[in-house]
């Protein structure tokens, strides 16, 4: 629960950090054999510190076959996080009574419009209650006609080229999302170009260096991962997640764990000069 966190939380923050290991041998579907340290983020001591995870990846468009893998390293993760992994593909999860046990939403490879208009207005009312919300790569192929859904992942996908290595730069490397990454990171992955540039409105995290790959359309300024406060919750969204193979990479796994345990309030807010997002007057359910 999210009350029951946060008062927790508050009284553990000055507890010293600690390191975890997960053990688990890998297998087809992608878990991870290990991952070190907890990126920078508080790491709970007892089941009422408990993060209660809702992974949604329906789809209604292209469906990436690492679904499996993400939802299978998710759960291997769960353990040593004190993490309640709930994955479903089903729809009518989104309802008022539902949420109120979730403390963040994770859009695993989503596509198309998979909420209604009811669904959509309960998700709205978890976010403007606290919750909080992580968008992996196809999040932002998504909801194209919720303008609110829009604003909270913080920019919609417009292209891609073909699978390849590219070169990360970690902008920000205090946050959660990057604090174990290397300053430069070379990965295999499916780089995602938008439809517009999120940093007006986002902390950009990550950036993707268009010279270290062809078939990039934003070569000045490529945001790949980014976070923002907007509308009473925080949201967190990578672009990167496209392959299996990413799903037992142990910096991307980190790299997850921090933009998890941020979005769930486990971890410190954002720099002062983050944006905080309100959402546009017009914006709503549908």
């Amino acid at each position: 629960m999210r009350l029951n966190y946060l008062v927790s939380g508050f009284l553990g923050f000055g507890l010293s950090l600690s390191l975890f290991s997960l053990v688990a041998s890998q297998d087809v579907t992608g878990t991870p054999e290990s991952v070190s340290p907890e990126a920078g983020c508080m790491q709970p001591s007892t089941s009422m510190d408990t993060l209660n995870l809702l992974v949604f990846s329906k789809t209604a468009g292209y469906r990436h076959d690492s679904i499996p893998a993400g939802i299978a390293a998710l759960e291997a993760l769960a353990e040593d996080r004190i993490w309640r992994v709930t994955a479903t593909e089903d729809a009518a999860e989104f309802n008022d009574e539902a949420s109120v046990v979730w403390d963040v939403v994770i859009f695993l490879n989503t596509t198309g419009d998979i909420l209604d208009p009811d669904q959509e207005a309960a998700f709205e009312r978890f976010i403007q209650g606290g919750g909080g919300f992580v968008g992996i790569h196809s999040a932002a192929d998504t909801e194209y006609d919720w303008a609110w859904y829009g604003e909270l992942v913080g920019a919609y996908f417009a292209s891609h080229p073909a699978i390849t290595d590219a070169q990360v730069i970690v902008e920000d490397p205090a946050a959660p999302a990057a604090q174990t990454l290397p300053e430069s990171w070379t990965r295999t992955d499916e780089w995602y170009n938008f439809q517009t540039n999120p940093r007006d409105t986002v902390h950009v995290i990550l950036t993707v260096d268009e010279t270290s790959y062809e078939g990039g359309t934003m070569p000045d300024d490529h945001p790949i991962a980014w976070s923002h406060e907007y509308d009473g919750g925080r949201a967190f969204y990578t672009a990167m997640g496209h392959t299996v193979e990413s799903f037992s990479e142990p910096l991307y796994l980190e790299h997850l764990i921090g933009g998890i345990e941020w979005a769930g309030g486990r971890c410190v807010s954002l720099p002062e000069a983050a944006v905080t997002s309100e959402p546009d007057s017009e914006s709503g359910a549908g």
